[in-house]
Formats: C-alpha cells, structure tokens, sequence
C-alpha cells in the first residue's frame, strides 16, 4: 500500500508544479500586458492652506520613463490637459531613450502651456541598463549608469515653454490667487542632491511652500519640514512596482518606509508627503503588478484654523479612475 501512495504523489506533484508555473505566467503576462497599461488619475484633497484661500489643483507627474515607440502612454498623457489643472508638476525619470524627448513634449502638450514646475531624476541624466532586480533588496548596492541622455534639450523645452525649473533653486509665483514658494533638489538618489542651496524659510507673505525631490530621501523631508514647507512632492518608487495583495510594496528603491510608497502621509507634524506611483517602468522591467501606473490630481483646500493633532489623522480624501 506505500508503494501505491508513493506512486501516486508524483504525477500530484508535478500537477501542482504545472498549476504554478501556469498561474506564474498568467502573472507575468497581466503585469506586463494589461496592468502596466492601466493607466489611472488618483484624487486626492489635502488641506494644506491658510483658512479662507482659495483652492488650488496641482497635477502631480511623475516617472514617464518615456521611449518613442509607447503611443498608448503618449495619448493618456495628452488627455490629461482636459482636466485644466491650475499647476502642473513633474518630479523626473522622464526619458528611457536618447530619442525620447519630442515624444515627452508631445505627450505633456497642453500641459506645458499652463504654469509648471520640474526636477529631474537619475533617468534625465543616464538610460536604463538591465539590473538584477536582487540589488532593490540592498539600499547600498553599487549603482552602475547607462548611456548619458539628452537631459539639457529636455531641459530648454520644458523652460521655453513657461516651466520653471526648481533645481536648487527657490521660485516665488502667483497661481489662481494663491502666492506659492516652490523649491527642489537634483535627484537625492544619486547624491545631487545640495539643499544648503535652498535652506531657510521663504517669504511670510508666501500662502503655500511647495518642496520638489525625485527621490523622497528622509535627509531631504527632514530639511523640507524644518524650514516650514507645506507639502512635497516626490516619484522615483514606482509604488513598489511588483506588490503582493495584503503586503504591497517589497522595497521603495530609497530610505522611506514601505507605507510611505505611494500616495499622502504626514512628515513630521506639518508637512505633507505626497509620493507618485508613476507613470512608466524600465525597459528592461515592463512589468507592474497591484500597482498600477498613474499620475495625481491633488486638491488643495483651506486647513482648519486648529492643526489637527497626530491622533486625528491627516483628513486626506482619494478617489481613482482608470483610463485605458
């Protein structure tokens, strides 16, 4: 009779093996077919002004990682003019290819002729390269750059058409009634990082304070929130790219916390963090898995006269729709 039950656990074994390795493909092929072209706009409404300034809605862009050939992420990108944002923001990682920055311009179209702000990421100055994806694992594993990219002609078109670049630079501007500061730093994910450049407090009559960074380094916040900004606004995670149901993100790629990969979360008692899943992946990586591409419209609403405590939370609303 035990020869009998061993007999039969093998062909039961390799029916679980075959069962496995089809749901693995199955898988793949929804990352890397369907969900890493699900494109999705999530909402969200902060409460980040002074009582009784007017709202302000800031489209948040993030990690295009553009080549010529995505016609499909070019066409959702041009439909995002339709949603007449008052402030448009990228915070890098918009090319993957040397010949990627016409179809960038193309793609932000009406975008660029409203009033915007940019910082670039490791992926603006150098192409991707195929990495073991093991290294994500280690925060400190030795980096090696692609092939350098045209990062300065992506630069003047952004310029010429009206955005401001905030690189280590602090930008006063007025948006829909509302006097915004906006400051960044060069990707901190790379050491460019130089916030001494920026440092301190802006003006007191400014109603809004605006910190860009690709990478959303906890040195980088830290200094943000010392020097009294509102609200930044980050990429660079991918939202974790491949997460698990029940777990989410393995790794963020940076220094800030799993919860923290995507969407809204306080930074110390003041400040908002807001981190975008992005919009695009690696060649070399085409794939998300419960992790859709996206890119955020973030309303920003009077905060109560009483800052809420800790314990009350942060009184973030979203929502999401998918544009396929």
């Amino acid at each position: 009779m035990a020869r009998i039950t061993r007999q039969l656990a093998v062909p039961s074994a390799l029916g679980t093996a075959s069962m496995v390795g089809a749901a693995g493909a199955a898988a793949l092929a929804y990352a890397t077919m369907v969900e890493r072209n699900a494109f999705t706009l999530r909402k969200f409404t902060l409460p980040v002004l002074p009582p009784r300034v007017p709202s302000l809605r800031i489209l948040h862009v993030s990690d295009l990682h553009m080549t010529p050939a995505q016609r499909q992420k070019q066409a959702w990108l041009q439909q995002l003019n339709a949603l007449e944002p008052d402030l448009v923001v990228n915070t890098g990682d918009n090319l993957s290819h040397a010949r990627a920055v016409p179809h960038v311009v193309q793609a932000l179209g009406g975008l660029l002729s409203r009033p915007g702000a940019f910082v670039f990421g490791s992926n603006d100055y150098f192409g991707p390269r195929l990495k073991n994806p093991l290294k994500y694992f280690k925060k400190d594993h030795e980096r090696v750059y692609g092939e350098p990219l045209p990062w300065q002609d992506l630069r003047a078109a952004f310029k010429e058409q009206g955005w401001l670049d905030a690189t280590h630079t602090r930008r006063e501007l007025e948006v829909a009634g509302v006097r915004i500061s906006i400051a960044g730093v060069d990707d901190p994910h790379i050491e460019r990082d130089r916030y001494d450049a920026i440092a301190g407090r802006s003006d007191s009559r400014t109603q809004l304070r605006i910190g860009l960074t690709h990478s959303p380094e906890p040195r980088v916040l830290d200094r943000f929130a010392d020097d009294g900004y509102d609200l930044v606004l980050a990429g660079h995670t991918h939202g974790g790219q491949l997460c698990l149901p029940g777990v989410g993100a393995l790794v963020t790629n940076c220094g800030i916390d799993r919860s923290r990969v995507k969407g809204t979360s306080r930074w110390g008692s003041r400040m908002y963090l807001h981190v975008s899943a992005g919009i695009g992946t690696s060649p070399f990586a085409p794939a998300r898995f419960f992790c859709r591409p996206e890119a955020s419209l973030l309303t920003l609403v009077s905060r109560p006269d009483r800052a809420p405590s800790v314990e009350e939370g942060h009184a973030v609303s979203q929502s999401e729709a998918t544009v396929r």
